[in-house]
């Protein structure tokens, strides 16, 4: 692996003060994440939102973190709800992901899909799906973090989409990497 070849931008004011939020974003940004829609059903209403604050936590027992803004409906009914699914995007949903960030009112309009034993729903496509509990909530800053327990999990084989300074991307496995 390569080092940069100029030096990194910002890196003269490295020092002990509070990053302005921009930048903080900017920087953040830096780092590629995957894409995932959480959901939830909560008095027959469906509820979900695109994070790509997604972390495994445990595997004893399985469970996972992501948050939420402050004051997000989907963050409000998983806390009622106190269950939530958490569906991995594949390379090709990244309309998904937009449909799921904005002000759209009817998210779940005319979308594939299904729904676990529990009653939460598992967008069809995904590259992956879990079902989990709520186990703890805990408020920082201006966000929700959110721990919950993994009841059950599936895969598809596709290629997950990539999230990278404010674009779409697509994972490519480094030469002769085999998984």
């Amino acid at each position: 692996m390569a080092a940069p070849t100029a030096p990194l931008r910002g890196y003269g004011d490295m020092n002990m003060q509070t990053i302005d939020p921009r930048r903080f974003r900017s920087v953040m940004g830096a780092f590629p994440t995957g894409v995932a829609i959480v959901a939830t059903e909560w008095k027959r209403e469906l509820f979900g939102a695109t994070i790509n604050s997604l972390t495994s936590v445990s595997l004893t027992p399985c469970m996972l973190l992501f948050c939420t803004n402050e004051g997000s409906a989907t963050g409000a009914a998983i806390r009622k709800r106190g269950m939530f699914s958490v569906n991995i995007l594949g390379q090709h949903q990244s309309e998904l992901s937009a449909r799921f960030t904005g002000k759209h009112r009817n998210r779940f309009e005319d979308l594939a899909v299904a729904f676990s034993a529990d009653g939460l729903p598992l967008l069809e496509g995904a590259a992956a799906q879990l079902c989990c509990r709520v186990t703890t909530i805990h408020k920082a800053g201006d966000h929700d973090i959110i721990l919950g327990e993994v009841l059950s999990g599936q895969e598809a084989a596709c290629d997950p989409l990539v999230f990278h300074k404010g674009a779409y991307g697509i994972f490519q496995r480094a030469f002769g990497q085999k998984w």
